[in-house]
């Protein structure tokens, strides 16, 4: 029998969905069983050596990929499209890529499959893999199974900051020389990939608390059992599988009770949550891990560490105070490991940061172009404002794209006029397949412009990428700087507009410019 006709594991996930609160260790209960269900009922080959990944191009099924690439394994795998960064990083290695999903994908007949969260079991090449009888695995599963055994696992979790922090604690621990293996759904600039074996005892793993495949509907992040953990914030998102606020505070309760109860959870002191494990807080206010003292400029930010009567004095090159927090937490964690405050500082000091997070991708005549991957109302004010504070008294452009599943509904909409307050020009692009939202709740960017326009917020949405290039060409000026923001390609926009930026004449004093007499 395998995972998909399982009715104890179907009944068990449906069970799984509805309880309250107050039945957690039920819930925990369940989640085990559910495990060792699907471990007894998948019997795997003795010898893989060929391993397919359905969804290859999604960013943990890409790091995946790449670790099983290091560990040996011929690997192939399909998926819709490649774009960047996850796209150019699995073209940079020994895989086959089919795009699209199909059946003929599994030709040479592959060893073992590892289906993604893309995959509904209807999806061709997943039905594929049900019909012709063939092993798989959910990319937990496959993590667990070829990399997390005699591993010390470490997940970081939350709505927001989850890939700069899990690459930040990566790189600390990298910097104390433990060599960790890793495994992060974001390229960071200290690695250049966004996977890593290790030799050390520690794994740091990206907790996405999406689901974890169509025939294991958990989160993600509830397979590790991790002896650390930083958990940075909760919010609703991923409405899409979350109708309510409360499903998303559910899915993360039962994550910190996956905590070891030896080990240590970092928790943002702005949020209520409960574990076995030691917990401790952090943040700006009077948490057991703060900062005090900050400073912020275009080399950075300056601050000095507080913990329950210690005094440390830190820098790092990110603006933005979410990112301090998400620092402060990893601080926490390696702290709590016994690694010493000068190897802890030193990490925070040299980490670069990440691709598509406030990633600077140049400056053509005095215009600086960054790439972001915010697309939550929170994650769009949060990065502005720290662009804001990295460039101060510059004009900045936000350049919008609603793409994501939340983005694209109406369900923020009055958070969205406050997120984009801190630009001093927004443009909002068209819907990413505005089909595929139902219209009753489809957000439109049109009436969002006028209504940020009507709260004083200089916005304007124009559907497609060339225009929008236009325009920003149009009005662009010496000194400011464009963020574009999508948790997708966004059409390439970045690229077409860097090309075009080098023909504009961009004058450094408006004053230059003289008037033209026109002949009548």
């Amino acid at each position: 029998m395998l995972p998909h006709e399982m009715g104890d594991v179907t009944l068990g996930q449906k069970l799984l969905i509805g309880l309250p609160k107050n039945h957690l260790h039920l819930t925990i209960y369940i989640n085990s069983m559910i495990t060792y269900l699907l471990k007894i009922t998948m019997e795997l080959p003795k010898n893989i050596r060929h391993v397919h990944l359905v969804g290859i191009c999604g960013t943990g099924m890409g790091s995946l990929a790449g670790l099983l690439v290091e560990a040996g394994f011929q690997v192939s795998g399909s998926d819709t499209a490649f774009y960047p960064p996850m796209g150019d990083q699995l073209k940079n290695l020994p895989i086959r890529l089919h795009e699209g999903f199909k059946a003929q994908n599994l030709k040479p007949k592959p060893d073992l499959v590892v289906i993604g969260n893309v995959a509904s079991k209807n999806n061709e090449e997943a039905a594929a893999v049900l019909d012709q009888k063939l092993p798989y695995l959910s990319l937990p599963q496959a993590l667990n199974h070829f990399f997390l055994q005699n591993k010390k696992a470490l997940v970081v979790a939350g709505t927001h900051g989850k890939t700069t922090t899990s690459n930040l604690l990566a790189w600390v621990l990298t910097h104390a020389g433990l060599d960790p293996g890793f495994l992060i759904g974001g390229v960071g600039l200290n690695f250049g990939k966004s996977y890593h074996p290790g030799k050390g005892d520690y794994f740091v793993i990206e907790g996405d608390e999406y689901d974890t495949a169509f025939f294991d509907k958990r989160p993600k992040f509830v397979h590790y059992r991790p002896v650390g953990a930083i958990l940075t914030s909760m919010e609703w998102d991923h409405v899409d599988i979350y109708p309510t606020f409360e499903k998303v505070l559910e899915a993360f309760s039962q994550f910190t009770q996956t905590i070891q109860p030896q080990g240590v959870l970092l928790a943002w002191e702005e949020i209520a949550v409960e574990a076995k494990a030691k917990m401790f807080r952090y943040g700006l206010g009077n948490a057991d891990y703060c900062a005090k003292n900050i400073q912020q400029d275009e080399n950075g930010t300056r601050f000095t560490l507080h913990y329950r009567g210690e005094h440390h004095p830190m820098q790092w090159p990110l603006t933005g105070l979410h990112n301090l927090e998400n620092a402060l937490g990893v601080i926490g964690v390696c702290h709590q490991l016994g690694i010493p405050w000068e190897k802890i500082a030193g990490g925070i000091a040299t980490f670069q940061g990440v691709k598509r997070r406030q990633e600077i991708l140049g400056e053509v005549n005095g215009v600086t172009v960054i790439d972001d991957f915010a697309h939550h109302p929170t994650a769009v004010r949060r990065t502005l404002q720290a662009i804001k504070a990295r460039f101060p008294g510059r004009r900045l452009w936000a350049v919008f794209e609603p793409r994501s599943n939340t983005s694209r509904r109406n369900l923020h909409y009055k958070e969205y006029i406050q997120a984009f307050k801190p630009a001093d020009r927004v443009i909002l692009a068209g819907l990413y397949h505005p089909e595929k939202i139902p219209e009753d709740e489809r957000l439109s960017p049109g009436r969002l412009a006028d209504d940020m326009m009507r709260h004083g917020i200089d916005a304007y949405h124009i559907d497609k990428t060339p225009f929008i290039v236009e325009y920003i060409l149009r009005g662009i000026s010496h000194g400011d700087v464009v963020v574009f923001m999508s948790n997708g390609d966004f059409d390439n926009i970045h690229q077409k507009f860097l090309e075009k930026l080098p023909r504009r004449k961009i004058l450094v004093d408006r004053k230059q410019v003289r008037s033209i007499k026109v002949r009548e």
